[in-house]
């Protein structure tokens, strides 16, 4: 029987819509299905670092970003209380600006664009389970509201679905590198907040960030350890601007805004799964995530969307075997992501700075070079694996004439 596709795509956000989008635009015959209808909002960290943006314009859309009215985020601000840690991303094809538009309107653009490409795309679409021949995915069965099942077959899904992925219980995708939830944040939405870029304030077992987005909004988060969630949510509103008190100069401006929107949260695990299997590969949320106090998932899910695509071709097309197509990508995933995922969940657990990283702090503070290096670590355009070396530790120490 012939396959109706060559691939179904399930979830049609960040992943999965450039996932699609990208398959079409090689040729293939792709299937993107979700359960929501578009434009629908998400709970989001919406920050598009610069390895995100530069993915963006390849593909050809961020001018279309950028018509929306996002404000660019020129550089980042760590502010640790005695020290303000400032700089600017090292870039990535040119790109050193970061964006945070709202995910009604980015998660839009990206499935209009895999419609563009040739997409069959199918909103308000319930995926009920896979379909397997001889253990090898070939398809899902699912369902319209109210409409009667189908089943629709395809020579591999990918799961997009985020870190409750259909996709990825069905195949049993085996997780590791696994760690507990870190830290519980709630988000809202301010009016006449003005922020200089990505702000982001560390405090002892507290922080919270800022960064404006479409509409003259700014998003602003605010973290607690997960440990103390329970009395965090018993008033929500009142730890959340008591919180921001701790940086008194950003809360006065806070206190002169209007908050717009309730206030929205929730803690996540952290893990790594194996991303493919016989018939089936995971990008995004659905294959790695973090805690998103790095505001790295839309990024990470572009990263995955090409280089998931790029093996789907290169098996499709006959040029690699599926296992070493795919087992190409996780290896290159892994050695990009793990540095990353152990500096985030580190950084999670909101415990204040040890001795030795605030004596490197201080040692930072004021030496602009390296300044641009410490917010290039939080942006992914510089592994913390070299940041954090001996080598890079005694430069840094040296230029500041510290011992190191």
């Amino acid at each position: 029987m012939k396959d109706q596709y060559d691939a179904i795509v399930v979830g049609a956000r960040c992943g999965g819509a450039t996932t699609a989008m990208l398959l079409a635009r090689r040729g293939y015959r792709v299937l993107l299905v979700d359960r929501a209808k578009f434009p629908s909002d998400t709970l989001s960290t919406h920050v598009i670092h610069a390895p995100g943006v530069a993915a963006l314009d390849r593909w050809g859309l961020l001018d279309t970003v950028l018509a929306t009215g996002c404000p660019p985020i020129g550089h980042y601000s760590f502010d640790f209380g005695p020290v303000v840690i400032d700089g600017t991303t090292r870039p990535v094809d040119g790109h050193t600006t970061a964006y945070a538009p709202r995910r009604i309107v980015l998660d839009e653009i990206l499935i209009n664009a895999a419609a563009a490409a040739g997409t069959t795309i199918r909103e308000e679409f319930n995926v009920d389970d896979l379909i397997f021949r001889d253990s090898q995915v070939c398809g899902i069965r699912g369902h319209f509201r109210h409409a009667k099942q189908e089943s629709l077959t395809a020579r591999i899904v990918i799961g997009a679905d985020g870190r409750g992925s259909r996709v990825a219980k069905a195949v049993q995708a085996r997780a590791y590198q696994e760690k507990p939830r870190l830290q519980w944040p709630f988000y809202t939405y301010f009016s006449e907040l003005p922020v200089d870029g990505f702000e982001i304030y560390i405090r002892p077992f507290r922080g919270f960030a800022a960064a404006a987005t479409n509409h003259g909004l700014t998003m602003l988060v605010v973290g607690w350890p997960y440990a103390e969630a329970r009395s965090y949510k018993a008033d929500v509103e009142g730890n959340f601007y008591r919180t921001v008190e701790l940086a008194p100069q950003f809360a006065a401006r806070v206190r002169s805004a209007r908050r717009e929107t309730p206030f929205l949260g929730g803690a996540v695990p952290n893990y790594l799964r194996v991303p493919f299997g016989r018939g089936w590969a995971l990008v995004g949320d659905a294959g790695y995530n973090k805690d998103p106090i790095t505001a790295q998932g839309i990024t990470d899910a572009f990263r995955d969307a090409e280089q998931c695509s790029a093996a789907v071709d290169h098996w499709l097309s006959g040029r690699m075997s599926f296992e070493d197509a795919f087992g190409s990508w996780h290896r290159e995933r892994d050695s990009k992501v793990l540095p990353t995922y152990a500096f985030t969940t580190q950084l999670a657990t909101l415990e204040p700075p040890p001795p030795e990283m605030q004596q490197l702090l201080g040692a930072i503070y004021g030496n602009q070079a390296a300044m641009d290096d410490f917010v290039s670590v939080n942006a992914g355009t510089l592994s913390p694996g070299v940041f954090f070396s001996p080598e890079h530790i005694s430069r840094t120490f040296e230029a500041a004439a510290i011992p190191g």
